[in-house]
């Protein structure tokens, strides 16, 4: 017993620190995510400058995705163009928590049927419109941070249940 027990500690000492060096050199030879900034051509990098400071945090699902929207860049019309560098410049300023967020609705969003997506486009263009109309308004103001959930009792406001119509009397928290 006592010497199967040396044999083991032996081993031990042997085989750890070797299990140890494999995993230091799989963790060391882990191949950059690509493509690398510099990798870029130089129109790509151009129409990407607002991600620059970001890109090295890309994963590479990310930056594919950037690059086929560069790609595709020179073929739209400069509305669509300027309206592209708008939003980019936006989401650059964006946290991280915000950016999980908005990526989060947009997959709700796309989960929904085509009819409630359509009710929901016009929802938002009817938001969009009313904030037009406001003469302190700016199309390129930011959009205004969420009020903060505190516990007390929060405003009411009428429910619409999945029909899409109110119901009279039932009321939830307002901003749900």
């Amino acid at each position: 017993m006592a010497k199967t027990l040396v044999a083991l500690t032996i081993w031990l000492c042997f085989a750890l620190p070797a299990v140890a060096a494999q995993q230091d050199k799989a963790g060391a030879k882990k191949p950059p995510v690509r493509p690398a900034w510099s990798e870029l051509t130089p129109q790509q990098q151009k129409i990407l400058a607002p991600l620059a400071a970001e890109w090295d945090k890309m994963d590479a699902t990310r930056r594919k995705n950037w690059v086929g929207i560069a790609e595709r860049y020179p073929k739209v019309k400069p509305a669509e163009q300027q309206r592209l560098q708008k939003n980019m410049e936006a989401w650059a300023k964006l946290t991280p928590e915000q950016r999980k967020a908005a990526r989060e609705k947009y997959q709700t969003l796309q989960r929904l049927p085509p009819d409630k997506r359509r009710e929901v486009a016009a929802q938002w263009q009817s938001y969009q419109k009313s904030l037009a109309a406001r003469p302190d308004f700016s199309p390129s103001d930011p959009p205004a941070p969420p009020e903060p959930q505190t516990a007390e009792a929060p405003e009411t406001a009428p429910v619409k249940p999945s029909g899409g119509t109110a119901t009279a009397g039932a009321e939830v928290p307002a901003g749900q």
